[in-house]
């Protein structure tokens, strides 16, 4: 009985020890959400053709192509949909990169700094650079953090999205309820499906 509990313990130290330290980063207990959607790519408005029907098809393969991950997070889960649209969830709070990259195109990234752990983030209207990401609608960038309040106000943070400073809004839960939905950008009629 005694050798039974003496070696499931030396089971658990070595389980708990064993791996690289360098590549395990534990998830985040304040997870933050991240929402927006792709406009274009910079430079990938080829073809002698230009039609509404044919922009439409090229956006919609080009964005099926096209994936997203953050840099350093062991785990995280959504993904970029067919309209454009990103979600993700479980990113670990403070400073973090996105990096987007579709076909064609070089990586481009988003730096989100100082966003607070719950904190959903907005980030609407985004045109993939080389290298970078440009944001073409700044004032409707958003940084909200879930309150037991009936008006949305000022929490006295800010976050720089982009190198843009964003003022962090303490939010009704109750407006809350989209930040596991991907949003629909303009023009898409049906919602799409939530993110579990």
């Amino acid at each position: 009985m005694r050798q039974t509990a003496v070696y499931a313990f030396l089971a658990i130290i070595l389980l708990t020890h064993c791996g690289s330290p360098g590549n395990q980063t534990p998830l985040s207990k304040a997870p933050v959400s991240i929402r927006g959607w792709i406009t274009d790519v910079e430079g990938d408005a080829n073809g002698p053709y230009r039609t509404v029907e044919t922009e439409a098809s090229r956006r919609a393969q080009l964005f099926q192509a096209t994936t997203v991950y953050v840099d350093g997070a062991p785990y995280v889960s959504g993904g970029v949909a067919e309209n454009g649209a990103f979600l993700l969830l479980d990113v670990p709070p403070g400073n973090v990169t996105l990096a987007f990259t579709a076909p064609g195109a070089p990586e481009s990234k988003l730096v989100l700094q100082n966003i607070p752990g719950n904190a959903d983030v907005f980030v609407p209207n985004v045109l993939l650079t080389k290298a970078a990401v440009r944001i073409l609608d700044p004032a409707a960038v958003a940084v909200r953090l879930a309150a037991k309040i009936d008006r949305a106000k000022p929490a006295g943070l800010t976050s720089i999205v982009a190198g843009l400073k964003v003022p962090v809004m303490q939010t009704p839960i109750g407006q809350m309820t989209d930040r596991h939905d991907f949003p629909n950008p303009p023009g898409m009629l049906v919602p799409l499906a939530r993110v579990k």
